[in-house]
């Protein structure tokens, strides 16, 4: 999946994400996490220095590693003990 396509699915879904808090699907914790995702791709669109929307740069951008580790945050904040480190891969 492409860097970008990453960025726009969780914009597609994070306004649900207050819905399912209050019909008890998702843990009030794991809202603060899931705002902070959508602040980091924000900051990274608005950024002007280079193009963070690559998959080259997923793993070792600052703003990724950030998103990383929010989303990890939100795993864990949902009884996910150990969650496992996703599995990056660019195909060329």
């Amino acid at each position: 999946m492409p860097a970008d396509e990453i960025a726009l699915g969780f914009d597609d879904v994070f306004p649900l994400a207050g819905g399912l808090v209050e019909e008890g699907e998702l843990g009030p914790g794991a809202l603060c996490e899931l705002q902070g995702i959508d602040e980091v791709f924000e900051d990274m669109t608005r950024d002007a220095q280079g193009n963070r929307w690559t998959g080259a740069v997923m793993s070792t951008d600052a703003g990724w590693a950030r998103a990383r580790h929010l989303a990890r945050a939100v795993l864990v904040a949902e009884g996910e003990s150990d969650p496992p480190l996703p599995e990056i891969c660019v195909v060329r």
